[in-house]
Formats: C-alpha cells, structure tokens, sequence
C-alpha cells in the first residue's frame, strides 16, 4: 500500500507552523482492499477511511471532473489507476499540493515548496476555475498566511477575477461562505481575507454590506484612516489580537459599523445614527448566510451600543444597567465580556491608536460585574410580582453607581 502525507500537514511543516490534522493519500488500492485491511470507511461524496489505529484520514487518489456549475458539480473518479501526481494536480494551490512520503522526502510536481519559500499562493492549474469555493479559499488563506509575508500570485488574482465576472459565485450555498468567512474571522489577520476579496470583486457578491463601506468618509479626528472600509479592515485585526480565534466576536467587529453606508451623502463625514441604521442591513446579512445565533446577537448588541459603551464615562448607573439589559446580559451574562471586547477592537482599530488605552472596556465589566452579584433574593422581600422586579432593577442601579461612582 502505497501511503503519503498530504495537504496542510506537509505545507505548514514545512512553513514551521505547529501540527495539526494529518490526512494521507493512498495510491493503487481499492475500497474493498481498504475494508480488508481493517480500515473504517466514512467518506459519502469519495472513498475516504479512518485508519484502524490511529483514526487518522486516508483517501483514495482521486481526479475530479467538472460535470456542473458550482462547487459540488464535480464527478469523483478513485480507480486504482490514478496516480499519485494525478490526484496532486486536482488540488487548489501549489502550497497544498506537495506529498511526503514515509521516508520524509517530498512529491512536489507542481513547485509548492518553492512557491512556500516565496511566499505566494499559486494556483495549481487552470481547472481552479471550476471550483468558486477557491476564491474564498484564497481569501481565507490569505488571512492566516499575509502576517507571514504571503501574497496572491498575479495570475492566481486574474483568475479569481474572471470566476467572479462569470458569475461562478452565485452557485455557493450561504453555508459555504459562512464557512470560509468564520474560519477567516478566527485567523490572525481577517484583514487580508476582505481585502483579498475585495481586489478580485467578490466581496460585493459574498458581503455587499461590507464592501458598501468602502469610499465612505468619516471624520479624520476620530478615524485618521477617513475611509469605513479601511476602519473595519482594522477592527476586525485588532479584534483577532485581542481575542485570538473568536470568530464571534470576529464576526461584531466585522459588521458593526454597517449603518454608515447608508449615511446621506449630505452629511458625510458625520454618521449621527449610524447604529440605529446598521441594524437592518446587519439583520439582511445573517438571514442570507444564517449565521448562527450567537454571532447574530453579539453583532447586534455591537452595532446597536457601541458609541453608548464609547462614552461609558457619561453615562448615568441608570443608563449601563438598562445598556447591559438590551444586551441581555443578565440573563447572558456571558455576552458582556465579548462586548466590551468588540468595543475595544473598534476604539483601537483606528491608525495611529493602536495602542490607547481603553478603559470603557473594563468599567463595563466591572459594572456588569456588580449588577450580577444583585439577586432576586437579596430584595424580594415582602414583594411579588413586578414589584420584584422593580426593586431589583434599583440595588442593581445602586451596585453599579458603588462600584463605579456614578450617579444613580
């Protein structure tokens, strides 16, 4: 049996990145040999096996034929025939197309250890075409290899132009990209994955919201960068910075500010109501990808309480208590934290404020904080109904102003 690492497992060893899944290729043997030798099968769209100790993945070499539009109009052929250079070359990039095999040397047909060493995400062939899912592949790779000095070939970038003039796009379901989009937002530089898109014009396919911000102004004495789109694209990094792999919140930063794009043009640079009217568009975007719940309700929380959390400082006990309600924070109390993180991410997310303090951030938890040690208990005493929740309401008011020396 012939076996050979494969994909991802090759490619970060050799960009010195930790481990993570090893997946195999197994060239000149059939499904029932596969069973025969112990091995589990799981595959449902190709032969694909759990090795019968390890667990590991090992698939059969495979070619793939494109017989329909979209990501999964594809015919999977597995004969013993194909070889090993065969089933290298249906790969995307070059970077994910090299094998080892068990003695530790490489198969690399198509240069992806050199194209490593430069740096640049290479496409493997002309077939990359026939897969729309690859554009975003390349944006998403993008977000976790740019801070490694990555770039996007040229004629990789024409390509993925010319997949998002022809309309190849459209055929994603909304799964997909929500996908890609996550685990982009979970990597260290989601930057690059929007401004991958952006340069070949999928982002107005997969995300016209966000690229809607882009030539809208603001005023420089608050975002020296002017442009919202160049704002968010540093929101979203600071975001990755201050809370490494939390798509969720990854998700709040990326789509807090969408009321801006919908501003008048007559009062540019200003954005007065800018939350309020990021809510629908917000709303518009995770009905079409159905984004999950969680990340729907911290993104609301964010566009909609930003600037309240902003200006922490003036606002009354009264006023965070009711904040932290709208967010549902006494009843998800785990959502505060996350909040304040967004909150920070956009403070910071701004040229040259990198590295301001925020102190919002944690008067908010610490003011959450107090609220939450306020239980029903402490003052139902005597009380039923809505006067319960009334008197809770006030010493939660009280505990918040002893705590941060607010007015009530």
């Amino acid at each position: 049996m012939e076996v050979y690492l494969v994909g991802g497992a090759v490619r970060d060893a050799l960009l010195g990145l930790p481990p993570g899944d090893r997946d195999f290729v197994v060239v000149g043997q059939t499904q029932d040999a596969m069973e025969a030798a112990g091995f589990k099968p799981v595959g449902r769209d190709f032969p694909v096996f759990l090795h019968p100790d390890t667990g590991e993945e090992h698939a059969l070499a495979r070619t793939e034929r494109k017989s329909g539009r979209g990501h999964r109009g594809f015919v999977v052929d597995a004969d013993p025939s194909v070889t090993l250079e065969e089933d290298l070359g249906r790969r995307d990039f070059t970077i994910n197309a090299i094998a080892r095999r068990e003695d530790g040397t490489l198969v690399d047909p198509f240069g992806g250890a050199g194209d490593i060493e430069a740096r640049v995400l290479r496409h493997v062939g002309e077939a990359f075409v026939e897969d729309p899912l690859r554009v975003l592949r390349a944006a998403r790779f993008m977000a976790r290899f740019a801070p490694l000095g990555f770039s996007v070939a040229p004629e990789t970038m024409a390509l993925m132009r010319r997949m998002v003039e022809f309309g190849e796009l459209a055929e994603l379901t909304p799964e997909r990209v929500w996908q890609e989009l996550r685990r982009a937002l979970a990597a260290p530089a989601p930057s690059a994955f929007i401004r991958t898109l952006r340069d070949c014009g999928a982002l107005a396919v997969v995300l016209p919201e966000v690229d809607a911000l882009y030539g809208i102004p603001q005023r420089a004495e608050y975002q020296p960068e002017v442009d919202t789109g160049t704002h968010v694209e540093l929101v979203c990094d600071m975001a990755a910075r201050l809370a490494p792999g939390d798509d969720i919140v990854g998700f709040a930063a990326l789509v807090h500010d969408l009321g801006k794009a919908l501003t008048p043009s007559e009062v540019l640079p200003g954005h007065i109501g800018h939350e309020r009217a990021g809510v629908a568009p917000l709303r518009a975007l995770c009905e079409r990808l159905r984004v999950p719940t969680a990340h729907r309700q911290l993104a609301e929380a964010a566009c909609r309480e930003h600037l309240n959390v902003h200006r922490f400082d003036q606002l009354r006990a009264s006023t965070v208590h009711d904040l932290i309600a709208r967010c549902d924070g006494f009843r998800r109390p785990e959502r505060i934290d996350p909040l304040a993180t967004v909150c920070e991410a956009d403070a910071r997310g701004r040229t040259g404020l990198e590295e301001r303090e925020y102190p919002q951030g944690d008067a908010l938890r610490a003011s959450h904080a107090a609220a939450c040690a306020v239980k029903s208990n402490d003052v139902a005493e005597g009380l039923s109904g809505p006067a319960i929740g009334e008197a809770l309401r006030r010493a939660r008011i009280q505990a918040i102003a002893q705590a941060t020396g607010k007015r009530p």
